[in-house]
């Protein structure tokens, strides 16, 4: 199911909700502050659902870019979550699959999120490629947050949907990709 994230309907809102304390514990130091998007980056919701119970969500947040002097639509995955009790089953890399082929249908350029280091294969199963070298930089740019931060074991991964952004691929990797999508979605 996919829904525009303000048209979720409350109940599956909620699962959602609970899905993510369950993965990202409030009191944990690895939960965000919030798991709000800023409207500007139009978040669209993605849900894997079995009759009434979601078994896996994520967020598709997207912005435009300029990366080498060449302006592209980017969009990247946030918040990617299995409940716990159905890992394992292949639900998370359906819904990454089905998201990865949505955004490779959307007037996009490029799809590129940061995941954990240990996440690189799983996502690389669903259709995405490890940017080599790359590193996105989010925050804004008075308050830059970028990927390579100490304390950070991120990996840049990437799909070129358009044939311009196919073309220039390579100015991709090995760079520093100035993401910027604000103070509420530090990184995507």
């Amino acid at each position: 199911m996919t829904f525009p994230e303000a048209e979720v309907p409350p109940a599956l809102q909620t699962q959602v909700a609970e899905l993510r304390d369950e993965a990202w514990p409030p009191d944990s130091a690895a939960a965000p502050d919030t798991f709000a998007h800023d409207p500007a980056l139009r978040p669209v919701s993605m849900l894997l659902v079995d009759g009434v119970t979601v078994l896996a969500a994520l967020d598709i947040l997207a912005k435009p870019i300029v990366h080498a002097g060449r302006r592209y639509q980017a969009a990247g995955l946030s918040t990617v979550v299995t409940r716990a009790a159905a890992r394992g089953q292949g639900h998370g890399h359906r819904l990454v699959t089905a998201a990865h082929n949505a955004m490779a249908a959307m007037d996009l350029d490029i799809g590129l999120f940061t995941c954990d280091r240990p996440l690189q294969p799983f996502y690389e199963g669903a259709g995405w490629h490890q940017l080599p070298g790359a590193v996105l930089i989010g925050g804004t740019p008075a308050a830059p947050f970028p990927s390579d931060r100490p304390g950070f074991d991120k990996v840049t991964m990437a799909d070129f949907f358009s044939s311009s952004a196919r073309l220039h691929r390579s100015s991709f990797c090995h760079s520093r990709i100035e993401l910027y999508p604000g103070e509420i979605d530090k990184l995507w």
